[in-house]
């Protein structure tokens, strides 16, 4: 089955390609793909995620302009996560994880969205921010209501453990945002952090909030040691927030049992 959702990530991969590009540029999601700098709409034999990218030779069949190498990064990465979103919660004979591996699908999509947006453009989009949120708490609320029995205590509710994970993430980014004068933080990842803790819950998002600190100041100190930017150079922190959530939703437990295990 991972080889299944490979293949979807990939497509799906694609598809949040042209909606990095089109939210970019203001444009309609649905209508064809097409060049971006000759604007020839693009062949469907032209359209395969990966394998286009090897046939055409890293460039467009019209005008022979290169391809970004980020087309073909993120169906690759999409494929990956979406992999191993089924080797997570899908079990193929077990009809009850068909909805929440859709939801988590849905999930990392929007991520990987925000991802490859803020850190093309420095900005994390409203418009996706919106939907992941309603995105998030709905199934939220629906997982809650579909398993009250099973719930005994507050704090194994959905809803609560997301809103109190989201407004305890957002009220420490937006200490950082206001105090900073959002010179260490902007004020886009201060929202972002409201969809993470939304469905992480608690205590995970403060193992994505950990983990996205140290991807990103290990990046950081990699860039400064081969002269890629200075101490003044500006890097987007939402790409490190979606990775360090990514690994938190999938490998919670097993980095937790490796942590406690060190003592």
């Amino acid at each position: 089955m991972p080889v299944i959702f490979f293949i979807l990530g990939l497509i799906i991969g694609s598809f949040l390609n042209v909606v990095v590009y089109r939210l970019r540029v203001a444009q309609n999601l649905w209508g064809r793909s097409y060049c971006p700098n000759c604007k020839e709409k693009i062949a469907w034999y032209d359209n395969i995620p990966l394998l286009s990218f090897i046939l055409l030779k890293f460039q467009c069949r019209r005008c022979k302009k290169k391809i970004s190498w980020q087309y073909p990064l993120v169906e690759l990465f999409t494929g990956i996560v979406f992999a191993l979103i089924s080797w997570k919660f899908f079990v193929v004979n077990d009809f009850s994880t068909f909805l929440p591996t859709l939801y988590y699908l849905g999930i990392v999509s929007f991520l990987i969205a925000i991802l490859v947006y803020d850190w093309l453009y420095m900005e994390i989009p409203s418009l996706v921010l919106w939907i992941s949120g309603i995105w998030a708490l709905g199934f939220s609320i629906y997982f809650d209501i579909a398993n009250y029995e099973k719930i005994n205590s507050i704090f194994q509710s959905g809803v609560f453990s997301g809103i109190l994970a989201a407004v305890i993430a957002f009220l420490f980014f937006f200490s950082l945002v206001y105090f900073s004068k959002e010179k260490w933080m902007g004020m886009g990842d201060a929202l972002l952090v409201i969809f993470l803790g939304l469905f992480l819950g608690w205590p995970e998002i403060l193992l994505a909030l950990f983990l996205a600190f140290n991807i990103g100041a290990l990046f950081s100190v990699g860039l400064l040691i081969f002269r890629r930017k200075t101490l003044k150079s500006q890097i987007p922190f939402g790409p490190f927030l979606v990775l360090g959530s990514i690994l938190t939703l999938l490998f919670y437990g097993i980095i937790m049992e490796w942590y406690w295990g060190l003592y």
